[in-house]
């Protein structure tokens, strides 16, 4: 299994010299198992990995979506296969309680006149859509996803891919769970008592992961100012990774704000203050860069 990281920001796109070494683009990271060509996420990274998959196509493509938000789906217009005859083009991601509609509301929203000359109906390549549950299991050839349900303001799946005794777990966007009671409320027992099953139930579908790729948007000092926004910590990041013992933790969500040298810095900060244990290798997660598991 070879993975590979296509956008690595969040938020918005942002490119520029400040960010050239680790990437402007939002997230997308490519999953090769066997034949299988998986996708996390179609952010604006989805458009780099298109131009690379000319010599494969017509193929069939698995693309997941760990949220709607538009930083992991505002790529999805710009992936060419969709464009190709005799492309198959999956989609998958979960349902939304809001608009109560399925995962097909991702592009038949982003491809209206309004907002993109293309219509869905004008695409080429067979478009297939399933909506999942969280703890739905996804099987793709050789290839097992496990889903499960994170912390974010809209539903978030993360996703654990396995193939030959190899995994992978992506987090998408997601917060540590944590009580909204004040230890004195009354019900502030009964709201940890959820928080521990949640995080239970998300720890136990990463558990032993070889990879775990994970929102590390903030430090501790911004996370005061942005506490229920959904991101997590290069801090909460490594405690996570360290408990679910996760072989290898790649930072990603990077702040768009934050040039090369910022990340770095904070970064670096963040294993001084953690010393993470010699059993886990913890990176920032770079556009380009491929692992080999």
């Amino acid at each position: 299994m070879e993975v590979k990281f296509w956008g690595v920001r969040g938020s918005i796109a942002s490119p520029g010299p400040n960010t050239v070494r680790y990437g402007g683009n939002t997230t997308c990271i490519e999953i090769r198992a066997g034949k299988e060509l998986i996708i996390l996420d179609g952010g604006t990274g989805i458009f780099p990995l298109s131009q690379t998959l000319f010599p494969e196509l017509p193929r069939k493509s698995h693309i997941f979506i760990t949220h709607s938000h538009w930083d992991h789906i505002q790529g999805l217009p710009f992936f060419i296969p969709i464009f190709i005859p005799d492309n198959h083009i999956h989609l998958y991601g979960a349902f939304d309680p809001i608009s109560n509609k399925g995962i097909e509301h991702v592009y038949d929203v982003q491809l209206q006149y309004s907002y993109f000359p293309i219509r869905e109906a004008e695409l080429k390549a067979r478009m297939h859509y399933q909506s999942l549950s969280p703890g739905q299991t996804v099987h793709i050839g050789d290839v097992t996803i496990h889903t499960v349900l994170m912390n974010h303001p809209v539903t978030n799946l993360g996703y654990r891919v396995e193939y030959q005794g190899k995994s992978v777990f992506f987090t998408g966007d997601h917060e540590p769970p944590y009580n909204l009671c004040d230890k004195n409320d009354k019900d502030w027992q009964d709201y940890e008592a959820l928080v521990v099953q949640k995080t239970t139930d998300i720890d136990d579908v990463m558990r032993d992961v070889d990879v775990l790729i994970a929102d590390s948007s903030y430090t501790p000092e911004e996370y005061k100012q942005k506490q229920g926004w959904g991101h997590g910590t290069f801090d909460s990041c490594i405690k996570m990774a360290e408990r679910i013992g996760a072989k290898r933790l790649f930072c990603t969500h990077h702040e768009p704000t934050r040039s090369d040298d910022a990340l770095e810095k904070v970064f670096n900060e963040a294993l001084e203050r953690c010393k993470p244990k010699p059993s886990l290798d913890v990176q920032l997660a770079q556009e380009g860069l491929s692992i080999k598991l």
